[in-house]
């Protein structure tokens, strides 16, 4: 099952002509708080946003002509299976779930597929796709579980390899599995040296259970962000080359992906989705071994506008950057105006102010004041709870 050194040398000329070249940046304010120097593989500035177009031509520039292609995703497999499928002048179709994103029902449509939503999620979408391919006699391009897909992933580690080789470690997300076999595969052929660690979201870890039960397990449930790695299962493939040659696999929570999508904004000035934020949480978090250098990849940029807003706002919140405390005032003119003044003497910026007469053990002549503040991070938070206690309020943090 394990892919060789031939097959991703021949993948990479297959793929060289339409791929965006992307590059490797050092970070110094990210490597000041990781404390190790930090560098940033930007696969989301890839044609299609993401990693997938590797994969995708690869596969389906092999295929005798005039074959159309079948695949099933929420995002990022569909527009990579998409643009390929159009390079190559064949027809697509893509299954996605009922809900699935407009930008990204969008993108995949301007690529030149057919899209059709169906399914309540992707597994749904999966099983449809395959019956449509071999009723159309049509070729199913799978996401993660074929060698010219794992073939075509791992053209990313060998860039890693002639771009980055001061790196110790690379670290890389992981949801079925196949990018990680890629990369890990071709890293283990030119540059064995690099330790190759991969991460789940926390919700999401079915790589961590294949591994531990010695062969895919599929999981109830799934809950993360990151939907770009939410997958229930991996496959036997993309678990023998996890087996043989990652040497770490670790998880990060939604706070940590939040908090890293957020650092990448002001930070690197990138937008990044969950998914393809999530090697950078793992690195900020210390779950990952080692001081030397580690390449974060970030694997993909695409994030719908309206989702992004609310990832910064939890990313902002997750970062201590907001306080919302509730201050029991007396009910009389000026007390407004002096909680106001004590927040002023502390440099905080008010957000938003709310005024409630009744609540919880409210007396006939208090007001109870939520109020939300800007802060720096957790640790201003307990500054700013006993300067209000200095002067003689009691604060109550809300979470």
């Amino acid at each position: 099952m394990l892919t060789g050194l031939a097959e991703i040398r021949a993948a990479r000329q297959r793929v060289a002509a339409v791929l965006r070249p992307t590059p490797v940046d050092h970070s110094d304010s990210l490597s000041r708080l990781a404390g190790r120097p930090v560098l940033l593989k930007a696969e989301h500035l890839q044609r299609t946003g993401s990693f997938k177009i590797r994969g995708a031509y690869n596969l389906i520039s092999q295929l005798p002509p005039g074959i159309a292609v079948v695949a099933a995703s929420a995002g990022n497999h569909a527009q990579g299976v998409a643009l390929a499928a159009s390079l190559t002048g064949r027809r697509s179709t893509i299954f996605m779930p009922a809900g699935a994103a407009l930008p990204k029902t969008e993108a995949t449509r301007s690529y030149g597929a057919t899209v059709r939503l169906e399914g309540e999620v992707v597994d749904d979408c999966i099983a449809l796709a395959r019956v449509f391919a071999a009723e159309q006699g049509a070729h199913f391009v799978a996401p993660f579980d074929d060698p010219e897909i794992i073939a075509g992933q791992a053209t990313l580690g060998l860039e890693l390899a002639e771009e980055a080789g001061e790196a110790e470690t690379v670290v890389v997300p992981v949801g079925g599995g196949g990018l990680i076999a890629g990369v890990a595969s071709a890293l283990h052929y030119v540059a064995p040296h690099v330790r190759v660690v991969g991460v789940e979201a926390a919700g999401a870890a079915s790589m961590a259970a294949a591994v531990q039960a010695g062969r895919p397990v599929v999981l109830d449930n799934v809950h993360t962000m990151a939907d770009g790695i939410a997958v229930r299962a991996v496959s036997e493939r993309s678990l023998a080359h996890v087996q043989a040659y990652v040497d770490e696999l670790v998880t990060v929570d939604e706070e940590e992906i939040s908090r890293a999508m957020l650092l990448l904004v002001e930070r690197a000035k990138a937008v990044v989705e969950p998914a393809g934020a999530a090697a950078l949480a793992a690195v900020l978090s210390g779950r990952v071994p080692g001081s030397g250098a580690a390449v974060a990849v970030l694997s993909g940029g695409n994030v719908d506008p309206l989702l992004l807003t609310k990832l910064i706002d939890h990313g902002l919140t997750a970062a201590g950057r907001y306080l919302i405390l509730r201050i029991v005032v007396g009910d009389h003119p000026g007390a407004l105006a002096h909680l106001t003044a004590a927040l002023a003497a502390m440099h905080l910026n008010v957000l938003d102010v709310e005024h409630h007469r009744s609540g919880r053990a409210l007396a006939l002549t208090e007001v109870e004041v939520a109020v939300t503040v800007e802060t720096r991070d957790t640790e201003h938070h307990r500054e700013v709870l006993r300067a209000l206690a200095g002067a003689g309020y009691q604060a109550e943090p809300l979470t």
